[in-house]
């Protein structure tokens, strides 16, 4: 049988199919046809040599910020999949009801990447930095219900930012018609955990089996840990209950310290995303790859973090074909390399700790076809004025006088040095 394209020589990487070690995988037009431990060169029209690289799937990354040049957070998921791995890109929440069409159209469509998306609750969807859910007519269940109905087939669930910030004096309320809105379309909910108010205990009594909590290892204030670092009694419910814990790492979410106490108390993450944006792709999350070697650093084996962001997210989200490389999967592969060394890695409070491996995406394959490597992506021309103020301080100060002032974001805005809605002055 001849292929049209063999990567060759690698190490596979991909647990839960029970494939592992030397081993060439062979494709025929989208789809993988052939794992086995020498598949002669002579086969394939194409080869590609993997010496010495680690042959994964294509990695999925279930929170991620794409509707580039339309919202503030928006990334190019084509330019940072070539250089990355991710070959599915799942949107947490970017577009709302008034916005999919034009996320469908002008993202979706033309991208190389597989792309897909959590429907915010909030009719606006991320357009501005924060604020979608403080105005309760944005949260229409009735619009969201329609629009989400038409667009099934790109859609995941419904997508609610829970933090003081986001919700303003609204408290619950937005989450209370996500939660109406979910079950009305019999999806799934992704929650954002932050900031209170409101509470984590109140906003898990909200959540049902196969809803998503993410930025689990936070280390704001809706931590899952009391102040002795022991998980939560609610949290540990919560999970037997099947709420899924996402990392969502970002710019504002992800500490060692947080989850350092979870693992070491038997709390581990379903899944592991990047919460890649505008801001976060700057560092200290930068990428995929960076987030997996995190969790290297915190005792994974490679197989096991891989598979967070491959086999686990697949099933999670019923991504049928991806996820695998088994035979039949769709050709969605990464190829990775594991680099030995001492590399310094940062959470989000700038607290380092020294990983002896670190891994880099070296090429993308996307339904057989290998993407070209794209430039870095440029930011957008207002993230360095933002990086220059201090944003993510800016915004955790932000969040904290805002509770303090009465949840009015226009006079929390005045007070901190920000025009309304957020501009820093």
């Amino acid at each position: 049988m001849q292929f049209d394209l063999l990567v060759k020589g690698g190490e596979v990487v991909d647990d839960a199919a029970g494939l592992s070690g030397r081993r060439d995988v062979a494709v025929n037009r989208d789809r993988i046809v052939a794992v086995e431990p020498d598949i002669p060169a002579a086969s394939a029209y194409r080869v590609i040599d993997a010496a010495g690289l680690h042959v994964a799937p294509g990695l999925i990354d279930i929170h991620a910020h794409v509707y580039r040049g339309a919202t503030y957070w928006g990334v190019d998921a084509d330019a940072v999949g070539s250089r990355t791995g991710v070959t599915s890109w799942i949107d947490a929440g970017s577009p709302g009801a008034l916005s999919l069409d034009g996320f469908r159209n002008f993202i979706i469509d033309p991208a190389e990447v597989r792309i897909s998306t959590f429907l915010n609750i909030s009719n606006i969807g991320l357009v501005g930095q924060d604020f979608e859910l403080c105005n309760l007519s944005y949260c229409d269940v009735d619009l969201f219900e329609m629009v989400a109905n038409r667009n099934r087939d790109i859609l995941h669930g419904v997508k609610v930012r829970m933090g003081v910030t986001t919700v303003g004096p609204n408290g619950l309320e937005p989450l209370r018609r996500g939660r109406q809105a979910a079950e009305r379309c019999g999806f799934p909910m992704m929650v954002h955990i932050a900031t209170a108010p409101p509470s984590l205990p109140d906003i898990l009594d909200l959540l049902r089996p196969g809803d998503i909590v993410t930025h689990c290892f936070t280390g704001q204030t809706m931590r899952i840990l009391d102040e002795k670092n022991k998980p939560l009694d609610i949290v540990r419910r919560a999970i037997d209950q099947g709420i899924i814990l996402d990392i969502g790492h970002g710019a504002g979410s992800f500490t060692f310290k947080t989850a350092e106490a979870a693992l070491a108390a038997g709390i581990k993450p379903d899944v592991i995303s990047t919460d890649i944006h505008q801001l976060s792709i700057e560092g200290p999350m930068f990428d995929m790859p960076t987030c997996l070697s995190k969790f290297l650093c915190l005792g994974y084996s490679l197989g096991e973090a891989v598979a967070l962001a491959t086999s686990a997210p697949a099933r999670i989200l019923g991504l049928d074909g991806r996820g695998s490389l088994r035979p039949g999967s769709l050709a969605d592969i990464a190829l990775l390399r594991l680099l030995d060394g001492d590399f310094p890695l940062y959470d989000i409070d700038n607290q380092m700790r020294t990983g002896k491996k670190l891994l880099v995406s070296e090429q993308t394959i996307v339904g057989g076809r290998p993407m070209a490597r794209r430039a870095a992506p440029r930011r957008a021309e207002w993230v360095a004025a933002w990086a220059n103020a201090g944003t993510i301080t800016h915004i955790i100060d932000f969040q904290k006088e805002l509770f303090r002032r009465g949840h009015d974001p226009l006079a929390m805005a005045r007070g901190c040095g920000c025009r309304p809605g957020g501009e820093p002055q």
